[in-house]
């Protein structure tokens, strides 16, 4: 069988490496000019490879495969160097967000880094390279399929089996294209996960960096809204991802750099009803609108004081962001988005500061926007040549998820093939 994957990512790794020693005829199609500009799960990765079943998917996948997948990653580190804990092991931690509201999601975590993340890729594409049924085409922008009878078509040229899309979030405007083309695929197309990245001193939660690193944690809001922390950075850096016409805010950490500042987002999920049924679009439509105001590929940077009073940022005091200057401007947030958004940020960060206190501090910083574009749920049973697998598909939202849904496709395939 021929089979193309489009987007060489996490979910792609584990296709790949579940289905390369079978004589299938696999041809990798990623958009970056090289490896070195391709990367793991988004534009720029913290890492953090999470082994839960509360968090990191809507997909069944079992601790012992998620556990084989940490592995996996950390044989492919030059030294098998990386950091280790839990999220909320600790009943006093637990109980102490649990008192205040909030709803603790436990976790293990194995972070390995930015800075090991492109040696850690270039090693697992050295791999493949050496299978004869392997093949990458790079600079290989995929516009669009087509389906025949028993093939699909990539760009109305190239003509494959099967067609496995693995674009991840970087990959909306395909995964746009697919959904216009073949509605039909979409089974849920009715939430918005939206927010900001928020960045504050390290020594505010030095005691809960050092007992968990990464805290996850949902609200419920007063707006009825759920809001929860992602991507937690101990020592980390804010950063911004490109998706081309228009720049959202992101955040990570390295193994051996560090800064004096946590980052972690606050994201927003929002669930609307009939007619609507675009959250890319929703999602884009916010994003375009804040590089609007901040100025291209520019986010926008305010003080927490002035983000809760709807005033613009003119001036920074004790928090010294770490994003480069170059891309952000100093504005307000709230020019950009809705109302309920906003209260929902607000709220979750005055109660999250009944348990950490300095959080809600005036000059803690907001970079926005911070919009996870993995809205539209996917369905692979409406055909039988085109598959969607990691973050694209809605069903996957972290490393070993989108990895673990690589690996059970291609063990489908086979299945299926045999």
């Amino acid at each position: 069988m021929k089979i193309a994957i489009i987007g060489f990512g996490a979910a792609a790794i584990g296709f790949i490496e579940k289905i390369k020693d079978s004589e299938h005829e696999i041809h990798v199609f990623e958009k970056s000019k090289d490896i070195y500009s391709s990367s793991i799960s988004g534009i720029r990765a913290d890492g953090k490879l999470f082994v839960s079943k509360e968090m990191g998917g809507d997909i069944e996948v079992d601790i012992e495969l998620q556990e084989k997948l940490v592995e996996y990653y950390i044989s492919k580190t030059s030294d098998r160097k990386f950091e280790r804990g839990s999220s909320f092991t600790n009943h006093e931690f637990y109980n102490k967000f649990y008192a205040k509201g909030f709803q603790p999601i436990l976790s293990e975590f194995f972070h390995l880094g930015t800075d090991q993340l492109k040696q850690i890729l270039y090693t697992i594409y050295k791999d493949f390279k050496t299978y004869k049924n392997i093949h990458f085409h790079f600079n290989a922008d995929i516009e669009g399929v087509t389906m025949l009878t028993g093939k699909v078509l990539l760009n109305n040229k190239k003509a494959f089996d099967k067609v496995v899309i693995a674009v991840g979030r970087s990959g909306h405007k395909l995964i746009q294209t697919i959904i216009n083309e073949f509605p039909e695929a979409v089974t849920d197309n009715t939430k918005v996960d939206m927010g900001v990245r928020f960045e504050l001193p390290n020594h505010i939660v030095e005691e809960l960096n050092e007992e968990m690193y990464e805290f996850k944690v949902k609200y419920k809001s007063k707006t009825g809204y759920m809001v929860r922390t992602f991507c937690n950075n101990p020592s980390g850096f804010v950063v911004t991802e490109n998706y081309g016409d228009f720049a959202t805010v992101n955040g990570h950490s390295k193994l051996k750099t560090k800064s004096t500042n946590t980052n972690f987002a606050i994201l927003t999920t929002v669930k609307l009803t009939h007619p609507f049924d675009d959250p890319i679009g929703y999602g884009s439509h916010i994003a375009k609108l804040s590089n609007l105001l901040a100025g291209k590929r520019k986010v926008i940077l305010q003080t927490y004081k002035n983000f809760k009073s709807s005033k613009r940022t003119k001036n920074l005091y004790r928090v010294e962001p770490t994003l480069e200057r170059e891309s952000y401007i100093l504005g307000d947030i709230n020019l950009a988005f809705p109302r309920r958004i906003a209260e929902s940020i607000i709220d979750f960060v005055e109660n999250l500061n009944s348990v950490i206190p300095g959080v809600a501090n005036d000059d803690n910083l907001l970079y926005a926007p911070e919009i996870k574009f993995y809205s539209n749920k996917l369905s692979n049973d409406k055909f039988e040549d085109l598959k969607f697998i990691g973050d694209c598909s809605g069903g996957t939202r972290s490393i070993i998820y989108a990895t673990a849904h690589g690996w059970l496709m291609a063990e489908d395939i086979i299945k299926n093939v045999l």
